[in-house]
C-alpha cells in the first residue's frame, strides 16, 4: 500500500481575516434580525427570544455585533441580569451599545447596582457615553439612591474632556434634579442649575420644569420664581409646580396669584389648589373653590380633587356637602379608573368622621378592593363614634383577611376597647403589637392606661405609667393626662394631686393640666384648693383654650363661643334663643301645675 505524503500545513495570507464557522445555506443577518426585533417589541423572550437566540447559533451569527447587541438587549428585559450578562461574556467585540445594553439589565434592580457602577467603571472610556451614564444615573435615582446619583451626575459632568459624546442632555439634568428634591439637597441642586447654564446646554422646557419642581421641593421658592420668570416657554406643568409649590410653603395668595395669572387653567392645576388649600387647614376655600371648577368654569374635576374635596368635608364636619360630592361622583361615573380605591376610602373617612357609621360601612362592604387605609378607616370611625364592638369585630376581620395593621389600627382599637371598658381585650391587644411588628407608641400606652382608669383601676394605672419612663421618657405626659382624667371622673383627690405634680414638670405650659385639677377641687368641694390652682395658673401667664360649638346649616358650618357675638346674624340667633327660652319656661310652668294638682 502506498503511503500517503503528509498534509502539507496551510497558512492563510495575512490579507484574510479568519475563517467563521459556516453559516446555514438561505439564513442571512436580514433574516434573523427581524425575529430578534419582534422579540424586543412584544416583550416575548421565552418563545420568540429563545428561537432567535437558537437560530443565531444554528446559522454561526453570533460573531456578529449587531445581533448579538440585540440579544443582550432582549435578555435585558428578564428579570434577572445572568442571560444578558453571558450574552455579553460570549460578545466577540463590544462596542458602547454593547456595554450599555449590559448596563440597563444591571440597573433595573436594586441588588445588581453596585455591579452597574462596578461597569460603568470598567469599561474603555471610548464607550462610555452619555447614554451609559444617563442608565446609570435614573436607575440610582428611581431606587432611591439619590447621593450615588449626584455623585454620577457631577462625575460626568467632568468627564466633558473625554470628547463631545459625553455631555449631559436632558435625561441627566431631569435625574439629578429628581434626586436633588427626593434629597431636599439645595446646594448640589444649584450645582446643577449652574453648571447647566454655564455648559451653554440648550434648556429644554423638560429640564427647566424638573430644576423648577425641585427649588419647590426643596422649599427655595425664590429661587424657583426666578427660573419661573426666565422660562420662555410655560407649560401646564411649569404653571402647576409653582401652585403647588407655594401651597406646600403655606403660601397661599401666592398660589392664587399664580393660578390667576395662567393663560388655560386645566384641572390639574385647579386639583393643585384646592389640594393645597384642603393641606393647609383652609376647608373652606377649598370646597368654595371646587365649586367655581365645577359650575363657573364646567371642569371635570379630577380624582385627586373629588378626594381633597371630601377631605375638607370630613374635617368640617359637613355630613350633607359630601353626600353632594358622593352624588356627584355616582351620576358621573367617577372612580372606574386606578384612583378608584383613594375615592372610596376619602368617601369611608368622611362619613365615619361626620358620624354616619351606616353610610360609611355601606360604601366599605361594596368597595371592590380594600386596602389598609380602608381597614384603618373603618377601625377608627367605630371607635371614635362610641361603638367599641364594633370596631373590634372590623379589627378582627382585618386580620382574617391577613391585612398588616398598623401603629394607627392599634391606637384605634385600643380607643375602642377604653370607650367599651374592654380592659383584658385592651391588654391583650398592647401585648400583640410586636407580634404583627408594631412598636407601642406613647399614645398606644396611653390609651390603655385610659381603659383602666375607666375600669377604676388607678393604682394599676399609676404603677403601670411608672414602669413605661425608661421606654417612652417624655412621652408619659399622655398617659399621667388619662390617668388624670379619670381622677377627675371618680374623684380620686389623693391620686390627682401625684398624677398633676408629675404633668406640672412635664408640661408646665399647658393650662389644660391646671384647669383638670381645679375642677377636681371643685367638685369635692375644696374650692381654697381649686382657686390656688387657678391663681398658680394665672401667676404663669397660661390660659384656658376657649371651648367651642358648631352647626351645619345648608351645607354651611357656623361656630360660636360663650357669649359670641361675632356672627354676622347674632342679633337674629340671641332673639330666637329668647324666644325658646320663653316656651321652655311656659313649659316648664305647665309640668309643675299639672304634678302639683295630683
Amino acid at each position: 500500500m502506498r503511503r500517503l505524503p503528509p498534509p502539507r500545513a496551510f497558512r492563510r495570507p495575512p490579507c484574510l481575516p479568519a475563517p467563521t464557522p459556516a453559516a446555514l445555506p438561505g439564513v442571512a443577518v436580514a433574516t434573523v434580525l427581524p425575529l430578534i426585533e419582534r422579540a424586543i417589541a412584544v416583550g416575548d423572550v421565552r418563545r420568540l427570544g429563545r428561537a432567535a437566540h437558537a437560530l443565531l447559533v444554528k446559522t454561526a451569527l453570533t460573531h456578529h455585533t449587531l445581533l448579538s447587541n440585540r440579544l443582550v438587549e432582549l435578555y435585558a428585559a428578564l428579570p434577572s441580569p445572568a442571560a444578558s450578562r453571558s450574552a455579553f461574556q460570549d460578545l466577540p467585540h463590544r462596542n458602547a451599545h454593547s456595554y450599555n445594553n449590559l448596563l440597563a439589565a444591571l440597573s433595573r434592580s436594586p441588588a445588581t447596582l453596585p455591579d452597574a457602577l462596578h461597569l460603568l467603571d470598567a469599561m474603555p472610556a471610548s464607550s462610555r457615553n452619555a447614554v451609559s451614564y444617563n442608565t446609570v444615573i435614573s436607575a440610582l435615582a428611581r431606587h432611591g439612591r439619590q447621593g450615588d446619583a449626584l455623585r454620577v451626575f457631577f462625575r460626568m459632568a467632568r468627564d466633558r474632556c473625554l470628547g463631545s459624546e459625553v455631555a449631559f442632555d436632558r435625561f441627566a439634568v431631569v435625574s439629578a434634579a429628581s434626586a436633588c428634591a427626593g434629597m431636599g439637597a439645595v446646594r448640589p441642586l444649584q450645582q446643577l442649575h449652574g453648571a447647566v447654564v454655564a455648559s451653554g446646554v440648550e434648556v429644554t422646557v423638560i429640564m427647566a420644569n424638573a430644576m423648577l419642581d425641585a427649588y419647590t421641593k426643596t422649599a427655595r421658592m425664590e429661587d424657583a420664581r426666578m427660573l419661573f420668570n426666565q422660562m420662555g416657554i410655560r407649560d401646564t406643568v411649569s404653571w402647576t409646580s409653582m401652585i403647588a409649590g407655594y401651597c406646600r410653603a403655606k403660601r397661599l395668595d401666592d398660589a392664587v396669584q399664580v393660578f390667576g395669572m395662567m393663560p388655560e387653567h386645566d384641572s390639574i392645576a385647579w386639583t393643585a389648589l384646592i389640594s393645597g388649600h384642603e393641606q393647609n387647614g383652609e376647608e373652606d376655600a377649598a370646597l368654595e373653590l371646587f365649586q367655581q371648577m365645577l359650575h363657573h368654569h364646567g371642569m371635570a374635576p379630577t380624582p385627586f380633587a373629588l378626594v381633597s374635596s371630601l377631605g375638607a368635608c370630613a374635617k368640617l364636619g359637613l355630613a350633607t356637602r359630601g353626600k353632594e360630592v358622593h352624588g356627584f361622583i355616582l351620576r358621573h361615573c367617577i372612580g372606574s379608573d386606578p384612583f378608584n380605591i383613594f375615592i372610596h376610602n376619602a368617601l369611608v373617612d368622611m362619613y365615619s368622621k361626620c358620624g354616619d357609621m351606616a353610610t360609611a360601612t355601606t360604601v366599605f362592604e361594596r368597595m371592590p378592593e380594600r386596602d389598609f387605609i380602608s381597614w384603618n378607616s373603618m377601625v377608627t370611625g367605630f371607635s371614635h363614634n362610641g361603638q367599641g364592638k364594633q370596631s373590634l369585630a372590623v379589627f378582627k376581620r382585618m386580620l382574617e383577611a391577613q391585612v398588616q395593621p398598623t401603629y394607627v389600627t392599634f391606637l384605634a382599637v385600643l380607643t375602642a376597647c377604653s370607650h367599651a371598658g374592654l380592659v383584658s381585650d385592651g391588654r391583650r391587644i398592647l401585648e400583640s403589637m410586636q407580634h404583627h411588628g408594631v412598636e407601642p407608641r406613647a399614645e398606644h400606652y396611653a390609651s390603655f392606661i385610659d381603659a383602666l382608669g375607666r375600669n377604676h383601676q388607678l393604682e394599676e394605672a399609676s404603677e403601670f405609667i411608672k414602669g413605661l419612663s425608661s421606654r417612652v421618657g417624655p412621652g408619659t405626659a399622655g398617659s399621667w393626662g388619662a390617668l388624670l382624667g379619670a381622677c377627675r371622673v371618680h374623684g380620686n383627690i389623693e391620686i390627682a394631686e401625684k398624677v398633676a405634680e408629675s404633668l406640672f414638670q412635664l408640661e408646665p405650659g399647658n393650662s389644660g393640666r391646671y384647669v383638670m385639677l381645679s375642677n377636681i377641687y371643685a367638685a369635692a368641694g375644696q374650692w381654697d384648693d381649686a382657686r390656688r390652682v387657678r391663681a398658680l395658673m394665672k401667676g404663669k401667664g397660661l390660659r384656658k383654650e376657649q371651648a367651642c360649638s358648631w352647626i351645619e346649616v345648608r351645607s354651611a358650618k357656623h361656630i360660636f363661643v360663650a357669649d359670641d357675638t361675632s356672627h354676622r346674624e347674632a342679633n337674629e340667633i340671641y332673639e330666637m334663643l329668647d324666644k325658646l327660652f320663653d316656651h321652655m319656661h311656659i313649659v316648664v310652668d305647665s309640668i309643675e301645675d299639672q304634678l302639683a294638682l295630683r
